[in-house]
């Protein structure tokens, strides 16, 4: 009996022992769930000794133990496949097969909506980069890729009992839209009127026939010549890896089809490309004509042919902030702004980098105030000065506009945003100012805050910088 607990206890130390000593013949070089695994952490930083060596290290090694692919991908197939429930933080098990991201799921719950003021700072900020474009001669268009679970949410498990509100961010920023005149194609509209099912059921975008609708219907939008897939003959292949897939089942995904059109492209990309996901992607047409810039996300992948194939030259960035002078240096004459639709509150903290516009405003001075702006910074970046700041709630109103007026002279219309806060409070009252960098000396500068509508304001709040 003796013999059976030592051959037990020896057998069990080393069970726990093979992930530890597995390292040293095993190597851990990419993760299946999107993002970046732990470096080993160093004893002696530029600080000095790193007193946080022991939790680093741990994290390491709860990223890279030998075999930890094949133990993830057991843990994950006995729990979905028997209990039903997803073991990836960020992934949700749906019913017959399908799979869901995990960040739309406040969309799809309609829970902590965006403001109207946070609504309002998205839509006129895309006003004001869509003013700035047309300006130059330059078409613009903002386009929302819809949640797989806003379209098909009918294999959703427990979630729809715990639905907090029918309303979603993206049908409010619509009448926003409307109201800013932002040009608009609407996907989500488009989509949700198709019978057949356009998106991957392991993977969080559509599959490539909806891309080529998505498509077909910012080209019709920017009334631009292009081809029409809808009836161009196509391949299916069952050879089709989900994201969502690879980060549950990193070892063992279930390949699905995709949809592959017959017909040749003729762009071709500039210098090496490893996939459509890089940050960064020009192409080039011989046969076609016109010039675009595409600032986009991950829904982009599968678009990108199908846009790139319509102009003489295009290019592809998923950047963010948003670099207009990217527009400049590509000559575009079109620009396209996607963002999926679980990252609309994003858009609202994160105004473009350009020059903010000059504008016209009657000041009235028996309204000004002094304790209206808090929290100021500015700075340098690259050719601008950055100047940020939040004004009291007191004085903004839902689609109040934030102006600048720089040393009693010229006035500015700053973008509205959103602040991220550590206290969780309501945070849409920021601003974001770019002027050109000549425009203020190195200190000195007088600054006014004004907030008002209708080109008529008064002042709440100055500073100096």
């Amino acid at each position: 009996m003796k013999k059976l607990q030592i051959i037990y206890i020896t057998a069990f130390f080393a069970a726990c022992l093979v992930p530890s000593l597995g390292m040293a013949v095993t190597k851990q070089e990419t993760s299946s769930e999107n993002r970046r695994l732990a470096e080993f952490p160093k004893i002696k930083t530029e600080e000095g000794i790193n007193t946080q060596w022991l939790p680093e290290a741990g994290e390491y090694f709860q990223e890279h133990f030998a075999f930890r692919n094949e133990l993830v991908t057991a843990n994950a197939l006995l729990n979905g496949k028997f209990f039903g429930v997803s073991t990836a933080d960020g992934v949700i098990q749906g019913t017959d097969g399908w799979l869901y991201y995990k960040d739309s799921l406040q969309d799809y719950l309609g829970e902590e909506l965006l403001s109207e003021r946070s609504l309002f700072n998205i839509a006129h900020t895309l006003s004001m980069m869509q003013e700035a474009l047309e300006k130059k001669g330059v078409q613009f268009l903002f386009t929302v890729a819809p949640n797989k679970n806003s379209l098909y949410g009918e294999n959703m498990p427990y979630y729809d009992s715990l639905k907090a509100s029918q309303e979603k961010n993206l049908i409010n920023l619509q009448e926003y839209l409307k109201k800013e005149n932002v040009a608009y194609a609407d996907l989500y509209g488009m989509l949700s009127e198709q019978q057949e099912i356009l998106y991957h059921k392991r993977d969080s975008h559509w599959n490539n026939k909806g891309a080529s609708m998505a498509a077909e219907t910012l080209l019709s939008s920017l009334k631009k010549e292009h081809i029409s897939y809808q009836d161009e003959p196509y391949t299916v292949k069952t050879d089709f890896t989900g994201d969502l897939d690879e980060m549950l089942y990193p070892l063992a995904v279930t390949p699905e089809e995709e949809i592959y059109y017959d017909k040749q492209t003729t762009f071709a990309y500039v210098g090496e490309v490893g996939s459509n996901f890089d940050p960064r992607i020009t192409t080039v047409n011989p046969v076609k004509s016109g010039s675009l810039v595409m600032f986009r996300d991950s829904f982009g992948n599968a678009l990108l042919p199908f846009m790139a194939d319509a102009y003489a030259n295009a290019y592809f960035s998923r950047g963010v902030p948003y670099q207009m002078s990217e527009v400049d240096q590509k000559n575009a004459d079109t620009v396209i702004v996607e963002r999926a639709e679980r990252f609309l509150p994003e858009m609202a903290q994160s105004p473009p980098v350009m020059e903010s516009p000059k504008r016209q405003v009657t000041v009235s001075e028996e309204e000004s105030a002094s304790d209206g702006v808090y929290a100021v910074e500015s700075e340098m970046q690259g050719t601008f000065r950055k100047i940020t700041g939040r004004i009291e709630k007191k004085y903004l109103d839902t689609e109040s506009r934030i102006y600048v007026r720089v040393n009693q002279d010229k006035i500015y219309e700053a973008f509205p945003m959103d602040i991220s806060t550590e206290d969780g409070k309501e945070n849409n009252n920021g601003f974001c100012l770019y002027l050109d960098g000549t425009l203020l000396g190195t200190d000195g500068n007088q600054i006014e805050i004004l907030t008002g509508k209708d080109d008529s304001a008064h002042v709440i709040g100055e500073l100096t910088l």
